[in-house]
């Protein structure tokens, strides 16, 4: 499964013991992962400025990202509605790396999950169970 992680749950993921850091653990394993040069320029603003990580950590964890999918900031964003016009650059960016699964905390793109045909829109706990459920045969 080709899994986009989210910058809020990539920042979880490496600031914190938990559900974020589970699950990227277990995508790395198991899954394809797919970011995007949009989502790897606002991880570094905020392992920067709002955590204030040494920037040879900050380089460390981009270098580590950058040797796996990284999908180029599309050409344009699509029509589906997304109050947040940077989200609109994620969402386009997980739709143009068809990725299976876009997992955000990010309120604005998790109302748009309805409204992008082929892509699961879920929050960090909602793919964990999903991993969680026994493979139908």
């Amino acid at each position: 499964m080709r899994v986009f992680l989210d910058t809020n749950v990539l920042v979880s993921a490496f600031a914190t013991r938990g559900l974020c850091a589970d699950v990227l653990r277990q995508v790395l394993a198991e899954h394809e992962l797919v970011i995007a040069e949009v989502v790897l320029e606002e991880l570094q603003r905020v392992l920067k400025q709002t955590l204030e990580l040494p920037q040879q950590t900050v380089r460390d964890v981009v270098a580590f990202l950058e040797r796996h999918n990284v999908q180029p900031k599309p050409k344009s964003t699509p029509s589906i509605d997304v109050r947040d016009s940077d989200d609109q650059w994620v969402l386009a960016s997980a739709l143009a790396a068809k990725a299976d699964v876009l997992v955000t905390g990010d309120k604005d793109l998790l109302d748009a999950k309805d409204k992008a045909p082929g892509l699961v829109i879920t929050d960090p706990r909602g793919f964990w169970n999903m991993l969680r459920k026994p493979v139908k045969q």
